[in-house]
């Protein structure tokens, strides 16, 4: 008799993600990050690094 894992029906089965989960995860990911830049508000360095051209001398 073959193993569960060996016919193919076993772990890789149960573990295989689902559109649903990845969606689900992805979201949560987003919100996260929103989050986090919400709690730190690194406003001033964002615009300084990106927006702002440097002074030329």
């Amino acid at each position: 008799m073959a193993s569960p894992a060996a016919s193919g029906s076993g772990l890789f089965k149960l573990l295989r993600p689902q559109s649903t989960n990845i969606m689900a995860a992805a979201s949560w990911g987003v919100a996260a990050a929103t989050t986090g830049l919400w709690v730190v508000q690194p406003f001033d360095w964002l615009r300084k690094t990106f927006f702002e051209k440097p002074e030329s001398e």
